[in-house]
């Protein structure tokens, strides 16, 4: 299962319009998914992630809801249970995310990439969430069909 759901993942994170890193989302609960997301900007903002720099380099915008975020918030708003729920990223998560996924009570977290600070996968450990990298690998969409 977890190469099927981390398949939905990636393909969610193509519904994303950042240009310089899409990431994806997928909650599930009992083989099932509860939840997608992917990063983006808040409801009502123009949809645009990222500030281009004069030298044309892209800085993402503080505005920015990361996927698991967007997930977790997805399911307080419809009231969907997420004790016990297994998350899986195609980046891992950042510390604050992390954080909010243990006060959510998910127990599992799969990701694809790691993210360039670790600190997230850091305090998931700590606070005996399961999390593991993904071993399979996705180098295109095609891929993901199964």
């Amino acid at each position: 299962m977890d190469r099927y759901f981390m398949g939905v993942a990636k393909l969610t994170s193509q519904l994303s319009h950042a240009r310089r890193t899409k990431v994806g989302a997928v909650m599930t609960k009992d083989n099932r998914i509860i939840s997608i997301g992917y990063n983006g900007v808040p409801k009502n903002f123009p949809n645009n992630c990222e500030d281009e720099l004069p030298d044309g380099s892209l800085v993402t915008k503080n505005i920015v809801v990361h996927a698991e975020m967007n997930v977790l918030c997805f399911c307080a708003r419809t009231e969907i249970e997420t004790e016990g729920a297994t998350v899986y990223l195609t980046l891992s998560p950042c510390s604050t995310c992390a954080l909010a996924m243990i006060q959510s009570g998910i127990k599992r977290v799969v990701y694809l990439e790691k993210y360039r600070d670790l600190s997230g996968i850091k305090i998931l450990e700590q606070a005996g969430v399961e999390i593991e990298q993904f071993q399979g690998a996705y180098n295109s969409i095609e891929e993901t069909k199964c």
